[in-house]
């Protein structure tokens, strides 16, 4: 390209051979790309599982026209920049490898948070390990305490019924002796007025009264028996 006219099909073949190029490496910029964040996203989800951590995603932040703007913005930024950098090499570098540069360093960040996310939850889990020792410390020296406070209360309870039960029966005792008074009370007065009859029988007054009834009873007969010689005969 030294002369300073070219025909229609110079320009387009050279035109035609610059969009190959473009065209190679752009889409070899884009698979290195795409096989840089599979490797990244490969050892950060190898991390992840490592550690036992749980990974969310939101599908719905692939469709924010806010953050796809942000980051059109951001390529615009970077084409701005490199095209005001001189052009040393028409040959594009390619990206540097995973485990080099940037990308390492990033790794590098993200395992060692990570790693300390790692010691801050065996941290808490220790913690809370005590913590529950110690309530069931508390715990266990509360049931014992309610144990001999109802050990204490069962035997008062059992005291209080036996003293009751004893209670029961002496008052059963004293209640068979009274009733055994009774009657031998009721029947020694049973014998007595038997006595004391027996002995007014046995007085002149009622030998006296006897006679007199009896003296009665003899001249009702006899004025009976006067009468019915009155009578007439039918």
């Amino acid at each position: 390209l030294v002369e300073e006219t070219f025909t229609i099909d110079e320009v387009s073949e050279v035109l035609n051979g610059l969009q190959a190029v473009v065209h190679s490496e752009v889409e070899s910029e884009l698979i290195n790309t795409a096989y840089t964040n599979v490797l990244l996203l490969r050892q950060l989800f190898a991390q992840a599982e490592k550690w036992y951590l749980k990974l969310q995603t939101d599908i719905s932040e692939l469709e924010n026209r806010e953050l796809l703007e942000q980051v059109a913005e951001f390529e615009k930024a970077e084409i701005t920049s490199s095209n005001k950098k001189p052009i040393l090499d028409v040959t594009k570098p390619k990206l540097a490898p995973l485990n080099e540069g940037g990308t390492a360093e990033l790794l590098n960040k993200a395992t060692n948070a990570l790693d300390e996310k790692s010691k801050l939850e065996k941290a808490l889990q220790d913690l809370q390990l005590d913590q529950g020792n110690q309530k069931d410390f508390i715990k266990a020296q509360d049931l014992s305490n309610l144990e001999n406070t109802v050990a204490a209360l069962k035997s008062e309870f059992q005291k209080t019924l036996n003293d009751k039960t004893e209670n029961q029966k002496s008052l059963e005792e004293n209640l068979a002796t009274a009733k055994h008074d009774l009657l031998r009370v009721q029947e020694e007065l049973h014998m007595a007025e038997k006595e004391l009859e027996k002995k007014f029988q046995q007085t002149a007054a009622y030998r006296n009264m006897k006679e007199i009834l009896t003296k009665k009873n003899d001249q009702i007969k006899d004025l009976r028996k006067r009468l019915a010689q009155y009578e007439p005969e039918d």
